[in-house]
């Protein structure tokens, strides 16, 4: 395979006459005799070699349609470095040392300079070399998988994923890919490397080399060529591309405004708007009210809330809820339960120990916060929960409870800790906006929505997925439904969620898939 892929990097020899130097120059005047261009056509294509290589040309450079003793320069695209240097040793090249192998930033550097930039470490291509102790010992890398294939699970509820993640250097790009994909409505890119970077989460160490995966699940071949990519240059290019992308830019800032999804910010981009000034100064976008009050407290609730201001508007819901109904039972849910140091909002779910006594009791919360002046802005959605329609068939995202979108004036003087609140340099106002959900569903549900609100989106996922394909059973946020047995399964705690499904417990801070 290896061999396939090193021939592969050249053309066919009746592709390889050598042309004549004018005609390969078009006449334009070489400007740089020191330096001699060789373009690798494998991974770049032939019509993009054959633009660059004129747009090469244009600018002085000499470029040589064949490789030979004369080039200095070998430009290469996304090729892996120990492939590029076997081929090109078997060559039959005089000296392959004095080449300059070297990566295609190198050429975009030199185009736009107009001249050959001085070579840095960061445009070689470099075959790694192992690294040596004090003693000149080698130390070999350790390519063994990093826990045995048999006990990782394709599911993530049978997987332990903490928030100490080994694999960030993948997991990152694999994300940044599946947020992409979902912009581009490709939704089965989008699962497939959202499932791949959910299982290099939970592994115990980090992965070296291609050979420590072997036989793990969710990595196909896509994710295994990004991975390899990023083991041999440190970086992803293809993620680069797509943050150099105007579309995904645009469409990743206007997501990031509260109220503002996909299909709004498509909208919006289709409209030739690019940034956040030019949405509020169009005369013709009309913003409801989610959107307006994104926009209005964007600069605090785009910034990350940290673990310490979660736990002081915990203090405050919780004194707003008890004063109301000191018998109600709340709880803190979402990344901030699984243990995460900084989130995007505070979620808490809260119900009553009586059936029926949760109705009303968001809408008495909510003016609670009002009265302190607390309350910044506050959409309040009545439940739809008709247990009649049970089971449900399909899973939607957002569950049919009570609920309320809120967004709260926290002070700094209620944070605890050294760095206190969360705020810009300069910033002297002593208090800044955060995001608040809160859920409140019957206490016959409490269990399932404690559950669904807690585990990862990935968790929550690959949760269902198990129960409808390994157990016959519909689960959501309102219940558990066994469809052999044509019956609901009752819950009050999520322990009991599990055991019906004949899975071990996965604590809540091992739910980060």
């Amino acid at each position: 395979e290896k061999a396939k892929r090193v021939s592969s990097l050249s053309p066919p020899l009746s592709e390889r006459k050598r042309p004549v130097e004018a005609g390969a120059q078009g006449q334009v005047e070489v400007k740089f005799k020191e330096v001699t261009l060789y373009l690798v056509e494998r991974k770049m294509g032939s019509s993009r070699r054959n633009f660059l290589t004129s747009l090469a040309r244009s600018k002085g450079f000499r470029v040589e349609d064949v490789l030979s003793d004369e080039v200095t320069h070998v430009v290469a695209e996304n090729n892996l470095a120990e492939v590029l240097w076997a081929w090109l040793r078997g060559h039959g090249l005089r000296d392959v040392s004095r080449l300059a192998v070297l990566d295609i930033s190198w050429f975009t550097d030199s185009m736009r300079e107009g001249r050959p930039v001085t070579v840095e470490t960061r445009h070689r291509i470099q075959v790694r070399e192992p690294v040596v102790s004090v003693s000149n010992t080698p130390t070999v890398t350790d390519c063994s998988p990093p826990t045995a294939v048999a006990n990782v699970s394709q599911y993530a509820c049978q997987r332990r994923t903490t928030t100490e993640n080994h694999n960030k250097i993948f997991t990152d790009v694999m994300e940044e890919l599946a947020e992409s994909s979902e912009f581009n409505e490709s939704k089965g890119p989008c699962l497939a490397f959202r499932r791949a970077a959910s299982v290099l989460k939970s592994l115990p160490s980090a992965v070296h080399c291609l050979e420590a995966i072997q036989g793990l699940p969710c990595l196909g071949e896509h994710t295994k060529a990004v991975m390899e990519e990023i083991l041999t240059f440190g970086r992803s290019f293809k993620v680069e591309e797509i943050r150099c992308d105007e579309r995904y830019q645009a469409l990743k800032l206007f997501t990031s405004v509260f109220g503002v999804g996909p299909k709004t910010a498509e909208k919006w981009y289709r409209r030739g708007l690019r940034s956040l000034k030019e949405i509020l100064t169009e005369p013709n976008i009309q913003l409801n009210r989610m959107q307006r009050a994104g926009f209005l407290y964007y600069s605090d609730i785009s910034k990350a809330v940290s673990k310490a201001e979660a736990k002081a508007l915990g203090c405050i819901i919780e004194e707003t809820v008890h004063w109301i109904a000191p018998d109600a039972i709340l709880a803190l849910t979402g990344g901030f339960r699984r243990g995460k140091e900084y989130g995007h909002d505070v979620d808490f779910l809260l119900t009553m120990p009586e059936m029926g006594k949760e109705e009303g009791l968001l809408l008495h919360v909510i003016d609670r916060l009002r009265d302190q002046g607390i309350l910044l802005y506050c959409e309040y959605q009545g439940s739809t929960f008709d247990v009649s329609k049970l089971p449900s068939w399909r899973f939607e995202d957002m569950d049919h409870f009570q609920k309320c979108f809120l967004i709260l004036r926290l002070e700094q003087g209620q944070v605890e800790g050294e760095r206190g609140l969360q705020s810009d340099p300069g910033d002297s106002r002593g208090w800044r906006a955060v995001r608040v959900d809160l859920v409140a569903p019957p206490v016959d549900r409490y269990a399932f929505a404690l559950l669904g609100w807690t585990g990862s989106r990935q968790f929550g996922r690959d949760l269902r997925t198990f129960a409808y394909k390994e157990r016959q059973m519909l689960l959501d946020n309102h219940a558990l439904y066994d469809k052999t047995k044509k019956l609901f399964l009752p819950a009050t705690t999520e322990e009991d969620i599990f055991a019906h499904l004949g899975l071990e417990y996965v604590e809540p801070w091992q739910r980060n898939a």
